[in-house]
């Protein structure tokens, strides 16, 4: 097993939201760089050139920033639920639902008045866009989880106050974005699986849940919710070749679980994220799942 150094030292309280996301954002483009440049992989990408919606209008620090929700069928669909059942996911664990998006680059458009202004193309499944059109509760909830997508990946903070534009359904242009053209399984509910010797949760610390997903053919990302503590000091990490045991202060959290895939425990780097509380765990493979 490696020894918790691939962990991240503990944030100072100094820094800000931004700082935190800005530094985990580096963490795994390291992580992935370094995989590149060790290996040359085949392109699994391809163009989409996603279709209007509607634009909401909404500002930062730095101005006024426009969000045109787009779709495209190209973009897979999220899991088949009511909304009933929706709000029970998302009521019981927040991290359990994912809307699939493509955040595309920022881009400087004039408003209606010649003003400078930011916009940003997000773009879902044309599908589901067509049932969030009926739906205010899921038109909602897909420009909060598209506001902090944008947020956490360009170090954005966005004011959560917003209105839909009645007049243009788009700001700008809707350029064309790259996606996966290969989507890999995704692993769910790894912290479910235990070694012999883990003990009931009732009968010690509290199992978190654990998120897995590849987010490249050879990049094992993880989310491990810890909403019990405030930053990463006391935690310990070790990770194996197909294992992964995490510790917290207190015995608050214990986790060991197997993973079904080969790791590069030696390449592997974790940070806590203040703002998610989650420890995120970014893990190269040794070897390419099929």
């Amino acid at each position: 097993m490696a020894d918790s150094k691939l962990l991240v030292p503990e944030l100072s309280e100094t820094e800000t939201m931004d700082d935190e996301t800005a530094r985990f954002q580096e963490l795994l483009l390291q992580a992935s760089k370094e995989l590149h440049q060790a290996q040359t992989t085949r392109s699994e990408s391809t163009q989409i050139q996603p279709q209007a919606g509607f634009c909401i209008k909404t500002n930062s620090s730095e101005g006024k920033v426009f969000i045109n929700i787009c779709h495209s069928p190209s973009i897979p669909p999220p899991a088949d639920v009511t909304e009933d059942e929706l709000l029970q996911m998302l009521e019981e664990d927040q991290a359990g639902f994912r809307i699939p998006m493509s955040l595309g680059e920022p881009h400087a458009e004039l408003d209606a008045k010649g003003q400078g202004c930011t916009a940003y193309d997000v773009a879902v499944n044309s599908d589901f866009y067509r049932r969030m059109q009926n739906s205010d509760f899921l038109r909602e909830l897909v420009v909060t989880i598209a506001r902090e997508g944008l947020e956490d990946k360009y170090g954005l903070q966005l004011n959560p106050e917003w209105r839909m534009l009645k007049n243009r359904t788009f700001m700008g242009s809707i350029s064309q974005q790259n996606i996966r053209s290969q989507q890999r399984p995704r692993i769910q509910e790894l912290g479910n699986l235990y070694t012999p010797s883990s003990r009931p949760a009732e009968e010690g610390p509290e199992k978190p849940h654990l998120n897995l997903w590849l987010e490249a053919p050879d990049l094992l990302l993880a989310e491990i919710d810890l909403p019990k503590l405030d930053g990463a000091l006391g935690l310990s990490l070790e990770i194996g070749e197909n294992r992964l045991v995490m510790g917290a202060p207190q015995q608050l959290y214990h986790l060991d679980a197997y993973i079904p895939l080969r790791i590069n425990s030696e390449e592997s780097k974790a940070a806590f994220h203040r703002k998610r509380k989650q420890l995120m765990v970014a893990m190269p493979l040794l070897s390419v799942p099929s």
